[in-house]
């Protein structure tokens, strides 16, 4: 069954490991609520959201 999408939402998919990153960019990863590699979480598209996952858009993949 699939959900409908939330109008607002990004769904936000951590695709590369943060081994070597900078603190910062590990706690940016985790403040996103992503906790495994290649876990999929839905964030409210705000310009908080979208900063954090402008400091890390090596890292990750967003759909919109």
């Amino acid at each position: 069954m699939t959900a409908k999408k939330q109008s607002g939402t990004l769904r936000i998919r951590w695709v590369r490991s943060f081994i070597g990153c900078p603190r910062d960019m590990r706690q940016t990863i985790r403040g996103l609520g992503l906790r495994r590699l290649h876990q999929v979480v839905e964030r409210p598209d705000t310009p908080a959201i979208r900063g954090m996952i402008r400091k890390v858009r090596h890292l990750v993949e967003v759909e919109s």
